[in-house]
């Protein structure tokens, strides 16, 4: 087992690791930007070493300092946590060409599963259901990619090989409309992602966005750790998830999750990894694989037991998993709110001051949080300050002791998406379950910003 771990991130999740490291007997270090200075999880590491400005470019996303940092320190493996180089094949190549052991998958996995593409033909190879689509990238043939979509039927949508987090995609309801859709998508992802490649997938009407959580070592074994559901979520990005998933039949899930992990033996997959699916109809479709740890991976914890953040370290430091398949149990249900500093309608972040903090307690409740009275919110990252979670034995006891956490969560002096939380826990929509991936979206653009 490894004696020193660099953490290469920031926010709850470092804090997260920094914890699954202590449990353990592991230290820590933990690298920051001039920014994080005063951060809680600089303050309980082992050590510290500051990496640059504020800016992530210069900072966390600076690959250099990051080594340095590991060399200076006498680390031995370096956890990327989830964003940032987390799912950067050329940092996970480098943390290992530089001597370190890098916890997650090996960088050819990172590559294969990066490009939607590539991932997509992988799994269709592995027998893991997708979205109907074009064959890989699109053709540059106008009439090819105009017979292409009519066999699939409108409404399609375009998508980057290189997309993610939401950006270089574009639905498009009618043949008029394609081929500059497609022009559009094939500039933005060249601009945003650097590989102008794209492909087509029909475009489901009502899905619910289910997720596979996986664990899989280095001696040939793979498990599947049961479902989240994911479709709370505004211009594609999650606010809230739980799990398991409100409806799914057990026989389906034992199915799909069998795929999933026969798809990871397959593909010789390392560490803790999530396969995304669109629910519609009682079928499940494959859109993308993250080979990381998931911001949502406390609801799967809290249901099953197993710390995946203390899995994936052993896995890295070339132990066998600790569980079977049969014994991966799923008691009780779990709901996490992602909590964070912008303006609960407006989404406008809110960096600044805390000047009062409470965090709730209570039976069943879990916060992952770094943040405290008197902190002061950064604005050059992500707006998410913590992640609020309750369990029940059944998801209605959840969801009551959801509102119980929410009302008595204190965070003055920034604006937080706390009493969007609060309405959504009142919602009978949300109440009944089984919402699709468009609901949140479509309740907000009725709403008066307040």
């Amino acid at each position: 087992m490894f004696e020193k771990i660099l953490i290469a991130n920031r926010g709850e999740i470092a804090l997260r690791i920094q914890r699954a490291c202590r449990e353990m007997g592991i230290k820590t270090v933990a690298v920051h930007s001039e920014a994080d200075a005063d951060a809680k999880y600089v303050k309980l590491a082992d050590e510290s070493v500051c990496i640059g400005p504020a800016a992530s470019a210069l900072s966390y996303l600076n690959v250099p300092a990051i080594i340095s940092a590991a060399e200076l320190t006498d680390a031995e493996a370096i956890h990327p946590g989830y964003g940032f180089l987390s799912e950067n094949a050329d940092f996970a190549e480098r943390v290992e060409s530089s001597g370190f052991v890098f916890i997650g998958p090996r960088p050819e996995t990172i590559r294969l599963m990066g490009d939607k593409v590539s991932a997509k033909n992988a799994m269709k190879a592995s027998g893991v259901p997708c979205v109907p689509g074009s064959d890989g990238a699109l053709p540059e043939d106008p009439e090819e990619i105009r017979r292409i979509a009519k066999e699939i039927g409108y409404p399609i949508i375009i998508k980057a090989a290189g997309g993610g987090g939401g950006r270089g995609m574009r639905v498009v309801h009618s043949d008029g409309a394609l081929l500059n859709a497609v022009a559009m998508t094939q500039a933005e992802a060249q601009a945003a992602f650097g590989n102008p490649v794209v492909y087509m997938e029909r475009y489901l009407q009502k899905p619910r966005h289910i997720e596979i959580q996986i664990l899989a070592d280095t001696h040939g074994n793979a498990i599947h750790l049961g479902e989240r559901d994911c479709s709370m979520q505004r211009r594609h990005q999650k606010v809230l998830e739980e799990a398991p998933a409100r409806g799914l039949d057990p026989k389906l899930r034992d199915k799909i999750g069998e795929r999933c992990a026969a798809a990871c033996r397959k593909i010789n997959y390392r560490g803790a990894g999530t396969f995304e699916f669109l629910y519609e109809d009682g079928e499940f479709f494959f859109i993308e694989m993250n080979t990381r740890l998931q911001v949502e991976h406390p609801v799967t914890e809290l249901i099953t037991g197993i710390d995946i953040v203390q899995e994936q370290i052993n896995v890295a430091a070339g132990m066998p998993l600790h569980y079977k398949q049969k014994d991966v149990l799923l008691r009780g249900h779990a709901i996490e709110c992602r909590i964070n500093a912008e303006h609960p309608y407006t989404f406008m972040p809110s960096p600044g001051r805390i000047t009062a903090y409470h965090a709730p307690g209570g039976p069943g409740i879990r916060v992952d949080s770094h943040v405290y009275q008197n902190y002061w919110v950064p604005s050059h990252y992500d707006s998410m300050i913590g992640k609020l979670l309750a369990y029940g034995t059944t998801r209605e006891q959840a969801i009551a002791r959801m509102r119980t956490a929410l009302m008595e969560m204190i965070v003055e002096g920034v604006n937080t998406n706390i009493v969007l939380h609060q309405a959504l826990m009142h919602d009978q929509n949300f109440i009944e379950g089984g919402t699709s991936i468009h609901y949140l979206e479509q309740k907000l653009a009725k709403a008066t910003p307040k």
